[in-house]
């Protein structure tokens, strides 16, 4: 994981660099398991300030439900664009695992404005420690419907076991290197 990231680390934080003024990291407030809240750690791939032209954009938005995702997102930078196709802006989340803030498998880590807006039913999905990949990553991603991925999500608590997360890691690599359903 982060190790085998380790040597390319340098030529990405100086693309990001060179691609658009900011940080190399983003670091963004998560809702983890039972809605304890930690910040999550990503390399940038928006333009800095990207969360403020966010209700400029709602128009954009291909969710139903409380998230957002916007194909073309115009925030999202040249560089950006080849770390989200690969996912290789989640690595830094590593760190996020490593703390105990997150699992390398279960349901992704909502925004707490995401959560606020959650049916009562919805917030089932706090009731497992977050992870890097889950069942929406390794089956359309931002293809599928909010209703398809907390379907996902619930039947992935529902039915949580060891060679459930084994199966999802083995499809994660595949996926990744589609880059199918990336925003």
């Amino acid at each position: 994981g982060l190790a085998a990231f380790a040597p390319f680390f340098p030529l990405v934080a100086l693309a990001i660099k060179l691609d658009s003024p900011g940080p190399v990291f983003f670091k963004q407030w998560r809702c983890g398991l039972r809605g304890r809240r930690f910040l999550l750690y990503k390399l940038r791939t928006m333009v800095e300030g990207a969360e403020a032209l966010k209700p400029q954009l709602s128009h954009l938005n291909v969710m139903d439900g409380p998230v957002f995702k916007a194909p073309n997102d115009p925030r999202i930078t040249r560089v950006g664009r080849v770390l989200r196709r690969f996912s290789l802006d989640e690595v830094p989340q590593l760190w996020n695992v490593l703390k105990g803030d997150m699992s390398l498998v279960g349901p992704r880590p909502p925004l707490p404005e995401e959560v606020a807006r959650y049916e009562p039913w919805q917030r089932r999905r706090l009731a497992m420690k977050p992870g890097l990949t889950c069942l929406w990553q390794v089956s359309g991603r931002t293809e599928l419907s909010f209703a398809q991925w907390m379907a996902l999500d619930l039947a992935y608590i529902d039915s949580w076991s060891l060679g459930l997360d084994l199966k999802i890691l083995a499809r994660t690599i595949p996926a990744v290197l589609r880059g199918k359903g990336a925003a």
